[in-house]
Parts: C-alpha cells; sequence; structure tokens
C-alpha cells in the first residue's frame, strides 16, 4: 500500500513540475489581493490541502511548524525539502522570488486567519512518564542560560547583557551590576553562566561572553571573541572579577555569529568551554587560533600540562579539540566524566560529539550538511585522522543546549542526555550506552526555541526557551 502511495505521490509530483507555468505574481501582489499562487495549487495543495489544513501532510495553518517557523526556516524547507520526511526540494524548478512569493502567501494566511502557535502545555505524556509543566519565569529578553546555586535559588542569562536573579522560585526585577561589557549584535552578547563545583566554599560564578574590543580603522563594529571570566556576586553587583580566557586580539572578528559558548567542569577539576568558528571556517582547522574548538583550563585559568598543544609554539594552549563548527551544548557525563558536545551544523548536519583530548572533529572538511544557499562546502563526509559524530541531525534540528540528566524525579532518565533545539522548538532525550545512541524521543515540542536545559537541585528540569523568553520547570506527575 505505501508503494502504491509513494508511486502516486511520485506522478503528482512529475506532473507539477512538468505543467508548472512562469510565475507571474510577486509577494507584493499576494499581500494585496489574497489569491491563492498557482505554485501553491500545483505543488503543494495535493499534500497540504487546497485550504491548507492538510492532507497527507500537515496542516499549515495550526501554528505548529515541523521545520522551524521562521521565514527563512520556511523558505529553506520549500527550497531545499525534507527528503527523508517526504518533503520534495523546488529548489530546482521554482526561483528565489516564486519561493518568497510562498512563503509571503502563507504567512499572509496565517495572520488573516489569526493562526497563533499553540499555548505552552501544562502536561507532557512520554513514554515514560506523564510531565507537570509550570512556568518558573516569564518576560524574559533572549534568556540564553541558568543556574542553579540551592533549590529555586539561581541566575539566568538574557543575551543583551543581564544577569537576572532568580529568588525563591521567583523572578527578581533587579539585574546584577557591573558585569562584563558585551558586544550583543548577531548571535553575540552574554552567553553561559555556570557555578563552581566547589560554589558552597568558594561562590565563584563563570560567566561566557563576546567580548569587545576597540573598533579598528575601516571597520564599522567592534571586533570580538568569546571570554570566559569568573567573580563573586555581593549585594547584587559582580565583584573581584578574574579573567580566565582572553584570546590574542588579532583574532577578534567584526562577524557576529558563531560565538559558542558553555561552561562544564569534569570530576578532575578542569574547566572546558567551547567556541565557534566565528563565521571563519578554515579557522577551526588551525590551532593557532581559538575559535572552532573546544577549550580546557583549570577553574583559576591555569592551563593544564597535559594539555594537547602545549609544546607546539603558536599554538593557542587551552586548545582541547578542534574541527568544530559552533558548540552551543557541553555537558559532561556524570558517571564516564566524559565531555560531550553539540554543535550547529550549516543546513543539515547538526553533530553529537564525544569530546577527546586533541582529536580533529572535522569541520569544515567533512560534513553532512551543505550551505544555506544550497552550495555544496565539501563532498568528503569521512577522512582519516578526522572524527565521526556519534549522531548526526538531518534536517537540522538547531542543537542547542545539553545536560545530562542527574536528578531524581525521573529515574528512568538517569544519565540519559537532553538536547534543546532551537529550529525544531523541542527538547529530545536520548539513551546513550558508550558511545552509541540506543533511542531517541522528543519530550516537549513547539513550546519555544529551546535555548538552554538544565536539572535542578530539585531533580526537576529546567528548560530556556527564547520566543518566548520563559523558563520551564518539568516534573513528573505520576508513572505511565
Amino acid at each position: 500500500m505505501s508503494n502504491l502511495i509513494n508511486s502516486l505521490l511520485s506522478v503528482t509530483i512529475l506532473l507539477a513540475v512538468i505543467l508548472i507555468p512562469a510565475c507571474t505574481n510577486t509577494g507584493q501582489d499576494i499581500a494585496s489581493n489574497n489569491q491563492v499562487p498557482d505554485d501553491f495549487s500545483k505543488l503543494c495543495a495535493s499534500c497540504h490541502g487546497d485550504d491548507l489544513k492538510g492532507n497527507i501532510a500537515q496542516s499549515l495553518l495550526d501554528g505548529s511548524w515541523q521545520f522551524g517557523s521562521r521565514r527563512n526556516d520556511i523558505f529553506r524547507s520549500i527550497k531545499f525539502g525534507h527528503p527523508h520526511h517526504g518533503m520534495p526540494s523546488w529548489g530546482s524548478v521554482l526561483a528565489d522570488a516564486e519561493i518568497d512569493t510562498l512563503v509571503n502567501y502563507l504567512q499572509r494566511e496565517e495572520e488573516r486567519l489569526g493562526i497563533s502557535k499553540p499555548p505552552i502545555p501544562t502536561q507532557l505524556e512520554t513514554q515514560d512518564y506523564l510531565v507537570d509543566v509550570e512556568i518558573l519565569a516569564e518576560g524574559l529578553e533572549t534568556p540564553w542560560s541558568v543556574v542553579f546555586t540551592s533549590a529555586g535559588n539561581g541566575y539566568v542569562t538574557e543575551k543583551e547583557g543581564r544577569l537576572r536573579i532568580i529568588e525563591n522560585n521567583t523572578l527578581l526585577p533587579d539585574t546584577i551590576a557591573g558585569i562584563p561589557q558585551v558586544r550583543s549584535n548577531g548571535q553575540g552578547g552574554l552567553l553561559d553562566v555556570a557555578i563552581d563545583p566547589e560554589f558552597a566554599s568558594n561562590a565563584w560564578i563563570y560567566l561566557a561572553f563576546s567580548h569587545p574590543i576597540a573598533k579598528r580603522d575601516g571597520e564599522d563594529l567592534a571586533p570580538a571573541m568569546t571570554s570566559i571570566v569568573r567573580g563573586h556576586i555581593r549585594d547584587k553587583a559582580w565583584q573581584d572579577e578574574q579573567v580566565l580566557f582572553e584570546a590574542p586580539h588579532d583574532s577578534y572578528r567584526t562577524a557576529g555569529q558563531h560565538f559558542g559558548s558553555r561552561i562544564v567542569f569534569d570530576k578532575k577539576g578542569y574547566l572546558y568551554f567551547s567556541i565557534g568558528d566565528r563565521g571563519a571556517s578554515d579557522h577551526a582547522q588551525d590551532i593557532t587560533k581559538p575559535n572552532g574548538k573546544v577549550h580546557r583550563i583549570y577553574p583559576d585559568g591555569r592551563i593544564p600540562a597535559s594539555n594537547p598543544f602545549v609544546d607546539q609554539q603558536d599554538a593557542i594552549k587551552s586548545i582541547y579539540s578542534y574541527g568544530h563548527r559552533n558548540p552551543q551544548g557541553l555537558a559532561v557525563h556524570p558517571e564516564t566524566d566524559e565531555v560531550w558536545n553539540t554543535e550547529h551544523g550549516p543546513l543539515g548536519g547538526d553533530e553529537l560529539n564525544l569530546v577527546q583530548l586533541g582529536l580533529n572533529y572535522g569541520w569544515p572538511v567533512i560534513s553532512y550538511g551543505i550551505n544555506y544557499n544550497g552550495e555544496i562546502i565539501t563532498d568528503i563526509f569521512r577522512k582519516e585522522g578526522m572524527e565521526q559524530p556519534i549522531l548526526y541531525w538531518k534536517p537540522s534540528i538547531a542543537a542547542c543546549g545539553l545536560d545530562f540528566y542527574s536528578g531524581d524525579l525521573f529515574p528512568k532518565w538517569k544519565n540519559q542526555l537532553l538536547v534543546g533545539a532551537l529550529k525544531m522548538e523541542e527538547l529530545q532525550l536520548l539513551d546513550i550506552e558508550k558511545d552509541r545512541v540506543m533511542y531517541q524521543q522528543t519530550i516537549l515540542k513547539n513550546a519555544g526555541r529551546v535555548r538552554d536545559v538544565t536539572t535542578g537541585p530539585d531533580g526537576a528540569i529546567y528548560v530556556v526557551l527564547n520566543n518566548p523568553g520563559v523558563i520551564l520547570r518539568l516534573s513528573p506527575k505520576l508513572p505511565i
């Protein structure tokens, strides 16, 4: 039966391609007269329905976009398709202007009919638990990371450069005064916040942020690079700051993308942090550059003598691994003490990696993704001396925050990996044995862009969302 359906679909698509006329409407025309574009009727309606409410494919009017709801996400879905999910690519048939017309039509119909994304659920049904969902904090502006110092108390970063306070499970209006200046354009800003493993005795708090320096001649923006500092908070003020990592200033770039960055600690006393390639993909393979790397230092900023490139002239001594594109997820396994990361691929090819000392993770020489404009970055998927990902996502999910569940409220999920996704707006749970993903399930979908996830001191799972800017608390209701 499935073969018959696939055959009929293939014939429908083939006839649509053969019969397609030149598109004469523009996005502005559609916006003014609300006509259904010929291209939608001939290419899309057979799967998504003449009324956009779904047929053999999902509805386009339920506020839930399977592959991302932003304009660029919809455009790329039409142009490049999602073949593994039955969505053909139309980039060889439609010009970009024609695809724009379709996107304009879809978004106008959403607006005309008052379609909005579903509300944040109050309960989730997973394979193992019925989960209660509570809003811990709301009204945040692009929250990036949350950390708890004790049950119900902690801090959350906002990308624009604010460090907010959570006290007794309540987000306070106050911000911490005196934190470092950040450059918040593009993907930069105030990024991760973490606490020292010995926080109870030393009270050190760590920040990752895009650190700007003075503008150079001929440049419109201040160059920036990811930097790591630590300090104390007293009387709602940042004090006793120590700079743990600041890259050579000649490596700072005006580009607005790929800063990373996460901060984690292992049981041996090391601190790890990540920096994306900063839009210079070739730098990921260059150990004299800080970008495109996972770094390892001591919590006070000293360089471990066992780091792989400490004896190489001109190398950045803190480098632990290289060949990374934009790692925005970093976690340490509670039992094995292994370091894992997730990193954004380009169009396709997001990766989950087991990060090990001195190894090369391949970017941009090997990749399972293509460029955003459809051009091939590399036709090499494997190469000797370069590591394969444990898992890659195609299409991209925009993998972000990462944490191994370490609490007691969800015993069946102990040591399983929580993976946040920005584009797909979901939280995945991966069961990992050694270096293999045994199964994965989605436990939260379409509540917002999942920026960060962490296990709280109370054993609940806390999820940081963008659009809307909220923090969710997930706790089990009862076993299913």
